[in-house]
């Protein structure tokens, strides 16, 4: 009476973890987010984003983005777009990825973008208002 309660287990068990195993691997996670900030030298920015992953995961994020350079603003994007690339789980866009970019940009302005943490990368791109110019090194940070 056992073996048979035992084998009726273990196929269920295997049922539930089969797709859990096929469910690993590369997702694609996408990112929108509003974003606004100033510079002087230093350059700070902060903001809010949710990121929405093909395995139907989902999350609201903050943003801060810090860094210094010859750098001088005021700027703000909404409606931005980031691509995340290299994540197998939605936890793996949280974090401190490396920057550097060149900007210019005077009353309605684009801007794109890409930075690296780890694994994973982020491409940005968005429009907005302001104005700026400048050289700036930094992080840009992900978090809950």
């Amino acid at each position: 009476m056992k073996r048979p309660a035992m084998m009726l287990a273990a196929t269920l068990l295997s049922a539930v973890l089969a797709p859990a195993a096929h469910a690993s691997g590369p997702i694609n996670c996408t990112m929108s987010f509003n974003l606004s900030g100033w510079s002087v030298f230093y350059k700070t920015a902060s903001g809010t984003g949710t990121v929405n992953c093909s395995n139907g995961q989902s999350m609201s994020v903050r943003i801060n983005a810090k860094g210094g350079g010859l750098t001088f603003g005021r700027s703000r994007i909404r409606n931005g777009r980031g691509e995340f690339s290299g994540v197998n789980n939605i936890s793996e866009v949280l974090g401190t990825y490396a920057t550097a970019e060149a900007h210019a940009g005077a009353v309605r302005s684009s801007k794109a973008q890409a930075m690296v943490k780890d694994d994973v990368a982020l491409a940005l791109a968005g429009t907005g208002e302001g104005w700026d110019i400048g050289v700036a090194f930094g992080k840009f940070v992900i978090s809950r």
